[in-house]
């Protein structure tokens, strides 16, 4: 074998013994890549999660669920001509007769938004409708405004709680709502005489609140 041969024999064991060598090392180095990535990723998470749990975290409050309960002092409705709307009567047969609010001006005017999948709606029927006959004693006109929902569920429960007064459906936008700055059900609105907007009262309304709202009308909830 001459001295080429030798040579180049050695040159190709260089070849097959350096090359995987080459390869090991490509693949450590993509490997440390890899882990430096995932770790710097872990990273991040746990600190987005620890920032989550230092976070304190904010109150919610369900639709049906009003944020706050009582007399509202600061509505910009107050003082105000009350929005006029026309609302079909809750009929079994479908809507039934229009009812405009500006029909009643010169007479004072409660009105009443709820629904009947509202659970504090629920805990106010009652009283409503024990109010009505006091009310209508006194030359009061109550209407209840029911959210944008199906006929049949608005009727069975006025049904059920009885309650007799002027019972309307909102449009399916809830247009009427959307004007009175309605956030939450129930929500009741107090219009004196002029229909100007002179109380409006968040949440289940209770003898108090009545009686207190009713006075801003000049009427005395004891009638």
């Amino acid at each position: 074998m001459d001295t080429k041969d030798i040579t180049t024999d050695k040159i190709e064991t260089h070849e097959l013994v350096t090359e995987p060598v080459a390869f090991k090392q490509h693949s450590r180095k993509r490997s440390i890549t890899i882990f430096v990535i995932v770790s710097i990723l872990n990273a991040a998470l746990l600190g987005l999660l620890w920032m989550q749990l230092l976070t304190p975290a904010h109150n919610t409050t369900p639709v049906n669920q009003p944020s706050l309960t009582g007399d509202v002092p600061s509505s910009p409705l107050l003082g105000k001509q009350a929005p006029d709307f026309a609302l079909s009567m809750l009929n079994e047969s479908g809507p039934g007769k229009q009812i405009q609010l500006s029909d009643y001006k010169g007479t004072p005017v409660i009105v009443n938004f709820w629904a009947s999948w509202c659970a504090p709606c629920v805990q106010e029927a009652p009283f409503m409708a024990k109010s009505w006959t006091k009310l209508q004693a006194q030359g009061v006109v109550l209407i209840g405004v029911d959210g944008a929902e199906p006929m049949n569920n608005a009727l069975a429960f006025t049904k059920k709680y009885g309650l007799n007064y002027t019972n309307v459906q909102d449009t399916i936008n809830g247009a009427t709502g959307i004007s009175y700055g309605v956030t939450s059900f129930p929500e009741t609105v107090f219009i004196n005489r002029q229909g100007v907007v002179v109380a409006k009262w968040l949440g289940a309304l209770n003898e108090q609140g009545m009686q207190l709202e009713l006075a801003k009308m000049g009427l005395s909830a004891k009638g």
